[in-house]
């Protein structure tokens, strides 16, 4: 198995230029004339993986290709990843088809569940999901936005109690701002500020 990796290691790995690492994984746009050209970019990329794997997410439309090499759960990507995502970007390089990071974007819808445990069955019976974790519920088949289930006032709660510190909660209950103890600052925010 290869060596896991941090968002940051990836980003900063030479090559990968093209890509993003998000929370679908580390993805890249790639834009085409026609479909015809996204074909040929989807068949390199099938003859670089095999059969054995591992196999991107791919999404072929006539003006591009999105290529997204899923984590595995959440335990982010691996070296193995940089180095198929340095052969995917050279193939499309081959094929004059340019990389466009503009056209990379992840959808996450976030629910503010006073009981997570009580609504958190009925969206994944309703979207035919599956449940990830205590709080994701994920599309099988990773065409659909992922559902979080959060509850903030504890969230921002366990952050204090964490070595954390509130830095402003004036937006409260929209969001709460946060810094760690070295002064790393995160948006706690809730779906459409409801606390």
């Amino acid at each position: 198995m290869s060596e896991r990796i941090s968002p940051q290691q990836f980003h900063e790995a030479e090559g990968v230029d093209d890509w993003k690492v998000l929370f679908s994984g580390a993805c890249a746009h790639f834009r085409t004339e026609s479909f015809t050209a996204g074909v040929a970019l989807v068949d390199a990329i099938g003859r670089l993986t095999g059969a054995a794997g591992p196999h991107p997410d791919l999404d072929l439309r006539p003006s591009g290709v999105t290529v997204c090499l899923p984590p595995v759960g959440f335990g982010g990507q691996s070296e193995r990843d940089v180095e198929l995502a340095r052969q995917i970007s050279s193939a499309a390089r081959e094929l004059d088809l340019p990389a466009d990071p503009a056209g990379v974007q992840t959808v996450q819808i976030s629910i503010d569940a006073l009981v997570t445990e009580k609504v958190m069955p009925f969206w994944r019976a309703v979207l035919g999901y599956e449940q990830v974790g205590d709080e994701d519920l994920l599309d099988p088949h990773r065409r659909g936005p992922a559902l979080w289930f959060q509850q903030a006032k504890a969230r921002v709660a366990a952050a204090i109690a964490a070595g954390g510190r509130l830095l402003s909660d004036r937006n409260a209950p929209a969001w709460w701002a946060l810094a760690d103890a070295e002064g790393n600052e995160v948006d706690l925010a809730t779906w459409m500020g409801r606390a």
